[in-house]
């Protein structure tokens, strides 16, 4: 019997390094693993692919998913509408892959709510210092909106504690180890153990 997938939430403060450590977690594809590819209602951007990067639909279709029941979770985001479709996770979890959604707290919170055995985990920076310091690093943004940036970083913080797992993401291998970690001891308790390899068990107890 194939074991049922664990569905992940990842959230972080921006710069903290979360995308970063998801990317590197997958670089070699793993069968059992995938970050879940969301609905948007945005324009593709240059070298984005439907349903690689983004299931791309209008805003109508959009609206009629969310009337049909079909996000774990949505928002609209500066005019556009983000959702994360409850179907797709669910075929993909009873197929034995693991599922990430990489998604801030409030997306958290609603995934939660449906899927309450969802494994949170938050990857927070080292300090302050250093989560401006990578902020500044990337040469994107001016002095205002990194300010605004790191004002985020502390609402987003602040909802640390309603996570299962907790990464500082000071040494970056170190913090990968930790997320790889996580996920290897879901894999090993009591109920994904038994799904697995229930025949076997029964066979050990069998008189």
């Amino acid at each position: 019997m194939s074991s049922h997938g664990t569905l992940f939430i990842i959230s972080a403060p921006s710069g903290a390094g979360k995308s970063s450590l998801l990317s590197a977690l997958l670089k070699d594809k793993p069968a059992d693993m995938q970050v879940s590819v969301s609905h948007t209602t945005r324009a593709p951007r240059v070298g984005e692919k439907d349903a690689q990067h983004y299931h791309f639909v209008d805003r109508e279709t959009f609206k009629q998913l969310i009337d049909q029941d079909n996000f774990v979770e949505w928002a609209e985001v500066f005019g556009n509408f983000y959702g994360t479709s409850k179907v797709v996770i669910e075929q993909t979890l009873a197929q034995g892959i693991d599922v990430f959604l990489d998604i801030d707290w409030q997306g958290a919170q609603q995934v939660k709510k449906l899927m309450p055995k969802a494994v949170g985990i938050f990857i927070l920076p080292p300090s302050k210092d250093e989560l401006e310091r990578r902020l500044t690093g990337r040469g994107q943004d001016n002095t205002d909106v990194i300010k605004g940036r790191m004002a985020q970083a502390v609402s987003e913080i602040s909802h640390y504690n309603e996570y299962e797992y907790v990464i500082v993401n000071d040494d970056f291998d170190l913090a990968l180890a930790d997320l790889t970690a996580i996920i290897r001891s879901q894999r090993l308790t009591l109920a994904s153990q038994s799904h697995t390899h229930n025949g076997m068990i029964m066979d050990l107890l069998a008189e």
